[in-house]
């Protein structure tokens, strides 16, 4: 709910529901205070995962405050914001009397806090080496018993000595939030002292992914994802080493640092036709808030006006996983979380050297398959697909309490509280069902066509300068450009040009009227098309009346829509050229004329209608 304001007393601080007078003005001042304690937008995503265990509950009030110690701080106010919920100032964070405090990082001087303190987990469990403890106050020398010496491997953040014990040697949380008794095992080693403070409570974030498989199908709708196109993930956590990093040489550690995701991205263009594969790109908070999203964007523009979407970090990534079939990913929770899901895996990189060695994510990096730089990307991903066996690792170590976090932690949180749970269950909020994203192609498309019979042609579109794998793909080639593209001279050289909208924008008069201005006003075109709709076009040829293309259902078949009906006009295109005008006259003015389309492995029948005088469908 963002524009929610509250009331500032001095130096900024809130004077309601707390406050030196908050007793004065607050309507309900008898509350039980839950403080929810933010690092950084990474963190914060999933504290608004049990941000819903409070609901309906008039006993409780919640407060947010962020301790500015992470170095992304970028969005995190934007973030709090939208909560609706009471933004204190730090300072007057730690002076509020709270009830309990949940954090999901140990950043910021976390025992400054009268409440009792909760820590969860921002990604899967503790799996990685972190040098320098973020933690306000404290700092890396801090003697906290560790026993780790110069020249030691860097602690596993989250489980060392560093993270979870005070200054004074002491457990910094009350209850420490592990998803699996392996985390425990790891804890005991690590940090003896801290172990008591562990409870096996599950994983909330993956607990709202399980619940929401059943609506894999409507996820991939929403992304754009057609019958019979994969969807491909890239997935990045953050830092030099990741995949979307631009490398780190790491000696004798089995993994040669490089800027993969740069690589990536043109073989992405070059070696998948647009109607037999979709892209999508989920980044770490960290990258998107580090660089800035319109920095994210504007690396990624092409790759974007190539049809790749670009998933949100905070409201999309886990539907974006559940679409997807396969993810070429790293070392971040992301991929872990792919895996435990089943989905086929293919790392791109893998700096072993930034794991704990005896956490389950390692051993998965270990034997998943690896990316071969030097290999056809496509044959990779085609082998992955067809020969995927899930390994066990992922989906056994992730929780190993499935469907159960929300019970789990609200019983422990109200317990903390001294106080009794509502009497209703403990529900989490359903993984929202995302905006619709079509997916449109404005970069120039290279379209190899194939004539196979009568009626029956071979499409396939690419928005690299090379269509397939080959330097000599068999066919023919012609150009088809969207009407918004950003490469305007490409245009002036374009056989087919594409635009969509509503058939009834009076922005374009009628799509009738647009295709009869659009080839007046680009005399080397040939066709212009009108996609109306995720099944049907309208397409006028030079010199000819409009004809309306109106994809026919397979029977029992649960999507209408089949390949993008722009690629109907690349098939009408190549026929025409093939046969000629006379036969396309004869043919484009019977009653109805169907064509078959092939893309890929898949089979499109449409049907080619002339209109009548009017405009209207005949």
């Amino acid at each position: 709910m963002r524009g929610v304001r509250m009331e500032y007393g001095r130096a900024g601080r809130v004077r309601v529901p707390v406050g030196d007078d908050a007793a004065r003005w607050a309507t309900r001042g008898k509350c039980l205070r839950v403080l929810l304690v933010v690092h950084n937008v990474t963190a914060a995503t999933r504290l608004l995962d049990v941000l819903p265990l409070f609901d309906d509950d008039l006993r409780v009030q919640l407060l947010v405050t962020c301790t500015g110690s992470s170095a992304f701080a970028a969005g995190t106010a934007e973030l709090l914001a939208d909560t609706g919920v009471p933004v204190l100032p730090w300072e007057q964070a730690v002076e509020t009397a709270v009830d309990l405090v949940v954090s999901a990082s140990f950043g910021g001087q976390l025992d400054a806090f009268s409440g009792k303190l909760a820590v969860l987990s921002h990604g899967v469990g503790y799996t990685k080496r972190l040098a320098t403890p973020d933690t306000g106050h404290r700092t890396p020398d801090t003697d906290t018993g560790s026993g780790a010496g110069a020249g030691a491997p860097a602690p596993v953040f989250g489980l060392a000595p560093p993270w979870l014990l005070s200054d004074r040697g002491t457990p910094v949380a009350d209850a420490l939030v592990l998803s699996h008794p392996e985390q425990l095992e790891r804890l005991r080693s690590a940090c003896p002292r801290a172990a008591p403070t562990a409870v096996l409570a599950g994983d909330p974030c993956f607990d709202r992914i399980l619940a929401a498989r059943t609506r894999r199908k409507r996820f991939r709708r929403a992304l754009g994802v057609r019958p019979g196109q994969r969807l491909v993930l890239l997935n990045s956590t953050w830092n030099s080493e990741s995949l979307f990093g631009d490398g780190t040489e790491v000696p004798g550690d089995g993994w040669c640092g490089g800027d993969v995701v740069a690589a990536l991205l043109d073989r992405v263009a070059d070696e998948f036709p647009v109607d037999e594969y979709r892209f999508a790109a989920v980044l770490h908070p960290n990258i998107w808030h580090g660089h800035g999203p319109g920095q994210i964007r504007a690396w990624l523009d092409r790759a974007r006006r190539g049809g790749m979407a670009l998933i949100d970090p905070l409201t999309g990534w886990r539907q974006a996983l559940l679409a997807a079939d396969a993810v070429i990913g790293d070392h971040g929770s992301v991929t872990y979380y792919a895996a435990a899901l089943g989905t086929p895996v293919l790392l791109g990189a893998v700096p072993l050297h930034a794991l704990d060695p005896d956490a389950p994510v390692s051993a998965f990096m270990r034997e998943a398959p690896r990316l071969d730089p030097d290999a056809s990307l496509s044959a990779q991903i085609g082998e992955l697909i067809r020969c995927h066996r899930p390994l066990p690792g992922p989906a056994e170590f992730t929780t190993s309490v499935p469907g159960e976090s929300a019970a789990r932690l609200r019983r422990l949180f109200y317990s903390m509280m001294g106080a009794p749970e509502p009497d209703r269950p403990a529900t989490l909020e359903p993984l929202p069902l995302p905006g619709y994203e079509a997916g449109t192609v404005t970069v120039p498309l290279q379209v190899l066509t194939r004539v196979l019979g009568p009626g029956e042609i071979a499409v396939s579109r690419w928005t690299g300068a090379r269509p397939g794998t080959g330097p000599d793909p068999a066919g023919e080639l012609h150009v088809a450009v969207h009407e918004d593209t950003r490469e305007v001279d490409r245009l002036e050289l374009a056989d087919v040009i594409f635009r969509e909208g509503e058939p009834d924008d009076p922005r374009f008069g009628s799509p009738s009227i647009w295709t009869a201005e659009v080839l007046r006003r680009h005399p080397g075109c040939s066709l212009a098309a009108y996609v109306t709709g995720p099944s049907e076009c309208l397409v006028r040829v030079r010199g000819e009346e409009p004809l309306r293309m109106v994809a026919v259902p397979d029977a029992g078949a649960e999507d209408v829509a089949g390949t993008d009906p722009a690629a109907y006009a690349s098939a009408l295109y190549a026929w025409l050229a093939a046969e000629g005008r006379e036969a396309f006259t004869a043919h484009a003015r019977a009653v109805a004329e169907e064509l078959v389309l092939r893309t890929g492995g898949r089979l499109h029948r449409v049907r080619v209608v002339p209109l009548s005088p009017s405009g209207s469908a005949g």
